[in-house]
């Protein structure tokens, strides 16, 4: 049987848990909406970006080439965390991400691996697939322009070394009802049915821009600048799933110890009922016999 004083330390600490809990519900739902916000304007800048390739592709038409060349080796960029408490992200990122590459008859070992989340390092790791590469989450909004900048970096010193034939993407993307839905994108070679159809895409005005400079670096630029909007986007929507995740589970230990103070609190009244009831007993049985000594 438990004294009152274990269940009122009990409940002293049940009540400071559910304080760090409400906190971190509290910086979650601060945090989707940060990352959201950046995603919302970073698909404003994509769109941008391929409306400057809609102009650089009326010179520079782009390949008869129907589909991206397929091929076996490829690099990965897989988006985790290196924060737990949010459930199965990355488990789902990863489990996905391998079965994803064996479908396509990629083995995921054999990969060059561009990883972004210590939590998902170790999952890979677990699963046979060493990383080449791992880095921590930024710690805001802020640094996810540096790390998306050193991933390209990293990228393209894999391509120059023609380590992969496609680079592929793989990343969690927030979802209403799901939480968090795993998704994967390919980043290179640039699919040529996009450029195809971006090119014969009409112009929404009657005046048509144009430029000047050399039409391939200004492809090639446009080009680099829409694979940073696209890894950028994808950053953001992983660090908003995550974070939509941590929600989620917040409120269920929320909900936990709430039933778990309520349990606690009645354990507590009866247990301090039995205390009162037993000190009455005893004052009434000291009074019943000094009454008869007396007598």
């Amino acid at each position: 049987m438990q004294t009152l004083e274990t269940l009122h330390k009990r409940i002293r600490t049940a009540k400071d848990l559910r304080s760090i809990v409400r906190t971190m519900k509290s910086l979650s739902a601060v945090s989707i909406f940060q990352y959201e916000t950046a995603r919302a304007a970073i698909a404003q800048y994509q769109h941008t970006i391929e409306l400057g390739l809609q102009i650089a592709l009326r010179k520079r038409p782009p390949s008869n080439r129907s589909s991206v060349e397929a091929g076996t080796r490829a690099a990965i960029l897989l988006f985790g965390s290196d924060h737990g408490l949010c459930g199965h992200f990355n488990d789902q990122i990863v489990s996905f991400a391998l079965k994803s590459l064996r479908q396509e008859c990629i083995e995921p070992s054999s990969c060059p691996w561009l990883v972004v989340g210590a939590r998902a390092e170790a999952r890979l790791a677990a699963h046979g697939a060493t990383p080449s590469v791992c880095y921590f989450l930024p710690g805001s909004i802020e640094g996810l322009t540096d790390t998306v900048a050193t991933l390209l970096v990293e990228l393209d010193a894999l391509q120059q070394e023609e380590a992969f034939d496609r680079a592929v993407m793989f990343y969690n993307q927030r979802h209403q009802r799901i939480v968090s839905v795993p998704q994967m994108r390919r980043l290179l070679p640039l699919d040529h049915l996009y450029l195809r159809a971006l090119s014969r895409q009409p112009w929404d005005s009657r005046s048509l821009p144009t430029f000047t400079m050399d039409a391939d670096r200004l492809f090639s630029a446009l080009l680099q600048q829409y694979l940073f909007a696209m890894v950028y986007r994808a950053g953001a929507e992983s660090m908003a799933a995550e974070h939509a995740t941590r929600l989620s589970a917040m409120q269920t230990a929320e909900r936990n110890i709430a039933e778990k103070l309520e349990e606690m609190n009645a354990d507590y009244c009866r247990e301090r009922q039995s205390a009162i009831t037993a000190e009455l007993l005893d004052i009434v049985s000291g009074y019943q016999a000094v009454s008869r000594s007396g007598g």
